[in-house]
């Protein structure tokens, strides 16, 4: 296949009708930065909907204001709200949808810019959640607000939607969406998800995730005589131990076929995520000392990734069995362990509708052949695939992946505005069935 295609009289008008939007593609991005949707806790969130629903709204969509009640972190002073915005075509044909989350995570320090002013400078406007991903969500939104403004007696009907805690697991998002329906086959048949993967690449998918707790126990005694309890830390520490020695090793070893960037995700891998352990720490401002005990339980939580070869449940034996070594091994040790959730791998065939409609458009737009990965982490695929039962999905959007939760985050305009067009064209293969 030619790796550099002409571009159609349709592309050509799609793409100057997006270049002309370039200024309003920034200032859109700027105010959606600007809007502090931290999670956690879940900030802002109704704010940034009804932003979304007022412009989307004069863009001719139907629009629903859904709270997701009862989902992990929902309560009345963080409400979990979504925005799904519709727009029917002419006639009869397939809907593309394109999703968003609209949570960030926390600033962080090392920032020279503010992290909410949306800041433009050397062409590219920095902020928390720019890449990751507030810029792909204005391009997608300027993609279909040319689209509709040139191609306005389009067949099917085109979607966007925002979607609350996708850094959290999605579960006040998309996953609460998919199980109303709102990702059913029936309802949605192409589903892009503008997350930073760089323009020229198409994201298949992600690995699997697997979270647990440790909880070691002990008993409590005076700190001046250790002898007379047993301490929970050291027990956990016992276990720190035997990671290194023996798991760390053996995830190292496990390779994917799946193309996972950055190369290093290509093995499994596992994050101590944190450790706990004894008293717990004073409120801010207490000015005295911790008292004298043997600390009598400690908790520790791992993020295990694993890949598409592996099993859940060969994760979980692994780490089990890596417990009952220690145990074997130390006299008084005991312990729990807790699955906290768990993620299977997605990925899509590279056959696929949306894939092939990116594909093609990816060639037009930017004259190169695009190469095709698979998330190190998980993103909202998961939900649309296993709880929508919707396969025709993929990640693809503006940002450099490597950006995502750093300080100084940011998108590049151009990467916008050229994401934005390859959106767009997708849209129109996908719409008028040319894939």
């Amino acid at each position: 296949m030619d790796s550099s295609p002409a571009m159609s009289d349709r592309q050509a008008a799609l793409s100057r009708e997006i270049v002309a939007r370039r200024d309003d593609l920034v200032e859109l991005t700027q105010d959606l930065i600007r809007i502090p949707t931290l999670n956690p806790p879940g900030e802002f969130y109704r704010d940034i909907c009804e932003y979304l629903a007022t412009r989307l709204g004069r863009s001719g969509f139907d629009i629903k204001l859904l709270r997701a009640r009862g989902t992990p972190g929902d309560s009345d002073r963080y409400p979990r709200w979504n925005v799904i915005a519709r727009r029917e075509g002419a006639g009869p044909g397939p809907c593309v949808h394109f999703n968003s989350h609209i949570d960030v995570v926390e600033t962080g320090s090392g920032w020279t810019f503010d992290p909410f002013g949306g800041t433009v400078a050397n062409g590219k406007v920095y902020g928390r959640g720019a890449c990751d991903m507030k810029g792909g969500l204005a391009a997608s939104i300027v993609a279909v607000e040319a689209f509709v403004a040139l191609f306005a007696d389009f067949p099917g009907a085109i979607e966007i939607s925002g979607t609350a805690d996708e850094e959290t697991g999605g579960y006040g998002g998309v996953a609460w969406l998919a199980e109303q329906g709102y990702f059913s086959p029936e309802r949605v048949q192409h589903v892009i998800i503008p997350e930073p993967l760089n323009k020229d690449r198409i994201c298949l998918g992600h690995r699997g995730v697997w979270w647990a707790q440790i909880r070691t126990h002990g008993r409590i005694a005076h700190g001046s005589m250790p002898f007379l309890g047993d301490c929970a830390v050291r027990h956990m520490g016992a276990v720190m131990a035997e990671m290194e020695a023996s798991l760390f090793p053996a995830l190292a070893d496990k390779r994917t076929a799946m193309p996972v960037v950055p190369d290093g995700a290509r093995q499994s891998t596992m994050n101590i995520n944190s450790i706990h352990g004894g008293q717990a720490e004073p409120e801010r401002g207490f000015t005295g000392f911790p008292s004298a005990c043997v600390p009598d339980s400690a908790r520790m939580v791992i993020d295990r990734r694993y890949l598409i070869e592996e099993q859940p449940e060969e994760v979980h034996e692994e780490i089990l069995a890596l417990l009952e070594r220690v145990k074997a091994a130390r006299p008084g040790f005991s312990y729990d362990l807790d699955v906290l959730w768990q993620v299977s791998p997605s990925m899509t065939d590279r056959d696929a509708p949306v894939v092939r409609a990116v594909d093609r458009s990816i060639r037009a737009v930017l004259s190169c052949e695009p190469a095709y990965v698979v998330s190190p982490g998980t993103y909202d695929q998961k939900h649309v695939d296993r709880i929508g039962r919707l396969k025709d999905c993929i990640a693809y959007g503006p940002g450099i992946l490597d950006l995502a939760h750093q300080p100084d985050e940011y998108v590049g305009i151009e990467d916008m505005v050229d994401a934005a067009k390859v959106m767009a064209f997708a849209m129109d293969d996908l719409l008028h069935r040319r894939v």
